[in-house]
């Protein structure tokens, strides 16, 4: 009897760990989860403030698919949280509209993104409104994942409880391969890309036998990465005398101390391997892309 009772409780915990279960009922997620901000869909030299706040559909869409978040236990942030600590004339007055939305993303300290986008259809076989929703890392800009759902037709002009409508069950669905995806870059890491070049006038190349081992550099610098990306894990579609191209370089999620790894560590990691070699260097960041100048 206690080999049985042993047995099912074994397997009453390992039912009880599986994210996701299709239940009635939302079910706190109980592993590493992302932090998740909700922000409209916007389309190029709209502003996001100005749109959200003139569409009732959208934003009762965005508040829909927050709380679709909020009730499986995600950290969510709240999008207009973070557009007012950004209002000022300033920001506000940007003529890109692409860098207010990047400013928000990157204060918001956001894992992954999602944009909603609300459409209203009317037909005379009755209205309805379709919901998009689209994830993103926040980190590299890559799409993680994305659900459509419409829903169903109503004689009504009363596009919010349609804009409801469409949104239910919309997050349970759009989780599964979420969750997939973003295991995925807990367990193998983030993609950023690294180009490495040579300031006007430098002395050395990608040929140059630089430091101890009189290896040259590129070979050196193709075994630090071996050692020092994320798991080992890198590719390099190519390299010349004056430059190499780390199309794909995968870094930590997170550091030793649990909070997000940001690629700026990597980068002084490296501008002090080159000093080691006795070279100097200048980096620059963009979103995941590392740009190194030798000097």
């Amino acid at each position: 009897m206690n080999n049985t009772f042993s047995f099912c409780l074994s397997a009453l915990l390992l039912f009880s760990g599986k994210l996701f279960a299709q239940e009635s009922t939302p079910t706190p997620v109980k592993n590493i989860q992302p932090s998740i901000m909700v922000i409209p869909f916007v389309k190029e030299n709209q502003d996001m403030r100005t749109i959200l706040e003139s569409d009732i559909n959208l934003r009762v869409a965005v508040s829909k698919v927050k709380e679709g978040f909020d009730n499986r236990g995600f950290n969510t942030i709240d999008f207009r949280a973070r557009v007012k600590q950004l209002n000022n004339d300033k920001a506000m007055e940007l003529e890109n509209r692409t860098s207010l939305k990047q400013e928000i993303i990157e204060l918001s300290g956001a894992d992954i993104y999602i944009e909603t986008e609300a459409t209203i259809n009317r037909s005379s076989g009755g209205n309805s409104v379709t919901v998009i929703v689209t994830a993103y890392d926040a980190f590299s800009g890559f799409s993680l994942s994305n659900k459509v759902k419409t829903s169903p037709k109503f004689y009504s002009e009363n596009y919010e409880k349609l804009t409801e409508k469409a949104c239910e069950g919309l997050v349970e669905e759009f989780l599964n391969t979420l969750q997939s995806k973003f295991d995925e870059i807990v367990q193998n890491g983030r993609i950023a890309t690294m180009s490495i070049t040579f300031a006007e006038g430098s002395t050395v190349d990608m040929d140059a036998e630089v430091g101890d081992s009189g290896e040259i550099l590129s070979d050196q610098i193709e075994q630090w990465l071996e050692k020092n990306a994320y798991k080992g894990y890198f590719h390099t579609q190519g390299v010349t005398a004056t430059k190499m191209l780390v199309d794909e370089l995968r870094v930590p999620f997170k550091d030793d101390n649990g909070n997000n790894y940001r690629i700026s560590k990597f980068a002084s990691e490296f501008r002090q391997f080159l000093k080691g070699l006795g070279l100097e260097s200048t980096r620059d960041i963009q979103g995941n892309k590392l740009f190194i100048t030798i000097n």
